[in-house]
């Protein structure tokens, strides 16, 4: 039985400049990749259609074809990760298990899982550093705690940054140590419960005009000035260590975009609470929600009678994709408007956003709620009105997306923005004065 050992793909679907890869074809000979369809995951999306997870296949037939350049295939299976490697080491002879880092509290506890195992038969497991910069413990105060503020954690992250933190890996001068076998045959999109189409991902930009730009031209959502890398970050399918050498010599406001994505990952990891649903300032959990299921079905569907929200929701259906800045307008509106539970709004993107990541998600949820790290604070509630006139002065993105604005089809506004904005800051207010 010829020994061999194992590439585990999981958020870092590229071949080139892949840290665990690289580690894996350095140190060892007959490196087999493989990627799980993890039923735990698969079940937290809606079915059939789900943006991600056809943007998860659709990279792996690519990773596939590209790994079939080198005579090597990948394997892919629908299993539970530890039930998957306890087959595969009964068919194999395995030396080590490699990996890359992932640092939400269902991803560590699954490794801790497998890694155990993994022990009992001998089998070495690596993981490493590879979607951020700095991880884990790499950023913290002079103290040994980690930063809650993202001024102080930015400013440590540059002074931390050395030219040698984003030098790239370079695969390719190894993929001799690919393991060689036939393609395999993979599940369907159908054996996983999810049906098949064909999806128009949004394009990427990240030219020096945009990067050099993009503090000046961000927040406006009628304009394609947003880079789209989102899903690409969270997929590992561009290089993060790429992306700061430029942003570093090209554009700051890019740079510390970034840098909040490295942050919003740090909070995941050394705050797991907030993976159970809990806000990650507790005193925010006595807030007590209207949790209006028809106006919640009507934010979802975009028809608020607020036009920006509107328009954002409708984006986000139809595309899989939200301009930023309507991100937080849609978010607001239905904490402090409509007074519904963030969590709702979180999971809701969870299932429709193609860029979906948790600790980014999970961060600007809070951040909008008021009871997240470095958060908008209670009493600022934004004014769709006034959004529109400084973002989409002449409407162009509100009439992309609502055609029907000033026709007898267009519904009212749910609730009176000043209304809505005294009431939530009183809820808030009681809410947050409750002792313990």
């Amino acid at each position: 039985m010829k020994e061999i050992s194992i590439f585990w793909f999981r958020r870092d679907f590229s071949i080139d400049d892949n840290a665990g890869l690289f580690h894996a074809l350095k140190q060892t000979q007959n490196v087999m990749p493989i990627f799980i369809f993890d039923p735990n995951i698969l079940n937290m999306f809606e079915k059939p259609l789900n943006r991600q997870v056809q943007f998860i296949y659709d990279n792996i037939l690519r990773l596939n074809d590209e790994l079939q350049c080198h005579k090597s295939s990948i394997l892919v299976s629908y299993d539970q990760p530890l039930n998957f490697f306890q087959n595969l080491a009964s068919r194999y002879r395995i030396k080590a298990v490699y990996t890359n880092e992932d640092y939400e509290l269902a991803a560590i506890k699954r490794d801790q899982e497998v890694e155990e195992y993994l022990k009992t038969k001998s089998i070495l497991f690596y993981s490493f550093k590879n979607q951020v910069i700095f991880s884990k413990d790499d950023i913290l105060k002079s103290d040994g705690r980690p930063y809650t503020i993202f001024t102080p954690y930015s400013r440590k992250w540059k002074e931390t940054f050395k030219s040698e933190d984003s030098k790239m890996y370079d695969c390719k001068v190894l993929y001799n140590n690919l393991y060689r076998f036939e393609s395999n045959e993979m599940p369907t999109l159908d054996d996983l419960g999810f049906s098949c189409t064909k999806l128009e991902y949004p394009q990427i930009d990240i030219s020096d005009d945009l990067i050099r730009d993009y503090g000046k031209y961000r927040d406006f959502p009628a304009l394609e000035a947003t880079s789209h890398l989102g899903v690409h970050l969270r997929f590992g399918t561009c290089s993060i260590r790429k992306l700061v050498e430029r942003a570093k010599s090209l554009g700051e406001v890019f740079l510390n975009e970034l840098i909040w994505r490295e942050f919003y990952q740090s909070i995941t990891y050394h705050f797991p609470h907030i993976a159970k649903g809990l806000s990650f300032n507790k005193k925010y959990d006595n807030i007590i929600w209207r949790d209006n299921e028809d106006e919640f079905a009507a934010w979802c569907a975009g028809k608020t009678g607020y036009p920006i929200v509107d328009a954002g929701m409708r984006q986000l259906n139809a595309t899989g994709f939200m301009h930023n800045r309507t991100r937080m307008i849609t978010a607001s509106f239905l904490v402090k408007h409509l007074l519904i539970d963030w969590r709702w709004g979180e999971a809701y993107f969870a299932n429709k956003l193609l860029d979906f990541d948790f600790a980014s998600n999970n961060g600007g949820w809070q951040w909008c709620a008021g009871s997240g790290c470095d958060a908008s604070p209670y009493f600022r509630v934004f004014n769709p009105e006034l959004q529109t006139k400084k973002f989409d002065r002449n409407m162009e993105y509100v009439k992309r997306w609502v055609p029907e604005l000033g026709t007898n089809l267009y519904p009212k506004p749910l609730v009176d923005h000043d209304y809505a904005r005294k009431r939530a800051i009183e809820i808030y207010k009681n809410a947050l004065t409750v002792e313990r």
